[in-house]
């Protein structure tokens, strides 16, 4: 049996054509399915969680939406080791399945996840697990991050300029229009970082970010080199640079060759602390979760089971 988690408001309504393509095909072939569509925010999280505690010896959750679906049934899965997790692309960004390289062809993905599902061809990926003070944790599969990103995330969520520009299938230009616009309007703050075996003292933070893949906010490859199953968050930076010049800079991140431009880093490892001299607002998978000055990051090894 497949169990299929759907958000049919993804991408302002193309959940609705690809979930139609799914069904056709699913007919075609007579694959025995169930579906649950999701009706508020956090819906995903209850039905991944009820559907996680099934007595079946192996569980296929696959999600038809996009990352923020995604990371709701993340955070509802009780039992990592049964479930397998299959990933359908119908958001504005689709990060997660773009970076775990995930079939854009809805035919042949289908066939691949009806195929697959009763063996064990699974690729083991990391997660990340973000803890922010006392009010818990949030697992991720892209990001989590402080400073310029997790305010455009904050921003765009629900705006009506992501929404009108889904409808014209340019969504990804949200992100754009909203990060120039926040770089000039935001604060930046001090952080210090302890990393276990090495501590370090950044000023004039823009962003901090750790990735568990190489790119978040519609392909925005942040950590070019960031591996999904190393066992590691790459923790990338920017700080100490005027805003103007990190304006200038931007086209730079997007081509992925940040990286040699002063006050760009990037800190590989599977554990970190951040306290900061303010409150920063943080998110995971570009979901808003609050503003905080303490923070842990933990790497989650070989943590998710995905479907080949």
């Amino acid at each position: 049996m497949l169990y299929f988690i759907v958000n049919h408001t993804s991408a302002t309504g193309k959940c609705r054509n690809v979930l139609k393509k799914v069904i056709d095909r699913l007919s075609e072939k007579g694959t025995k399915y169930k579906l649950y569509r999701t009706k508020y925010k956090g819906h995903a999280s209850e039905i991944a969680e009820k559907l996680s505690k099934l007595p079946d010896e192996k569980i296929t959750l696959i999600v038809i939406g996009g990352d923020g679906t995604i990371n709701e049934v993340l955070n509802g899965i009780t039992d990592f080791e049964k479930v397998r997790l299959g990933i359908i692309p119908a958001g504005s960004g689709n990060d997660f399945a773009r970076e775990i390289k995930i079939d854009t062809d809805i035919n042949v993905l289908v066939d691949k996840l009806t195929n697959n599902h009763l063996t064990d061809n699974t690729r083991k990926v990391d997660l990340g697990r973000v803890f922010f003070e006392d009010k818990g944790s949030r697992l991720f599969g892209i990001s989590s991050g402080v400073g310029m990103d997790a305010i455009v995330c904050k921003e765009v969520t629900g705006s009506r300029i992501k929404k009108l520009l889904n409808k014209l299938h340019l969504g990804k230009l949200s992100y754009i229009f909203m990060t120039v616009y926040t770089l000039f309007s935001m604060e930046t703050t001090d952080i210090t970082v302890d990393f276990g075996k090495e501590k370090k003292t950044i000023n004039d933070v823009i962003y901090f970010v750790g990735m568990n893949l190489r790119a978040e906010g519609g392909g925005v490859p942040m950590a070019p080199d960031a591996l999904p199953d190393d066992g590691k968050l790459s923790f990338s930076s920017a700080a100490g640079i005027p805003k103007w010049k990190t304006f200038l800079c931007l086209p730079v991140l997007v081509m992925a060759k940040h990286m040699w431009l002063k006050g760009f880093d990037i800190y590989p490892a599977d554990y970190a602390v951040l306290e900061t001299a303010k409150p920063m607002i943080l998110h995971a998978d570009g979901e808003y979760l609050g503003q905080f000055t303490k923070i842990k990051y933990e790497c989650l090894p070989g943590m998710l089971k995905i479907i080949n």
